[in-house]
């Protein structure tokens, strides 16, 4: 997303968005990765089970980091 010069103009900034984008992301993923882990299950592969459960659990958490920020962005927006 480009900057214009009227920044006050937009309903959220580019910052925002971007946050917004990649929290939808990682959300998604989250979801994703349940029906990864149930075929993994379902094929007998313990070891890509456990890899998927880390990493659905490293995109939750990043999740969580993106959404302290995208809070403090905004806060920082409405002062």
């Amino acid at each position: 997303m480009m900057t214009t010069k009227n920044e006050s103009s937009k309903a959220i900034s580019d910052l925002e968005y971007n946050l917004l984008t990649v929290l939808k992301n990682k959300s998604e993923a989250v979801q994703l990765y349940e029906t990864y882990i149930q075929d993994a299950q379902n094929a007998g592969s313990q070891p890509c089970v456990e890899l998927f459960q880390k990493l659905q659990q490293a995109d939750r958490e990043h999740a969580h980091e993106v959404r302290r920020h995208l809070q403090e962005v905004m806060q920082k927006g409405k002062m």
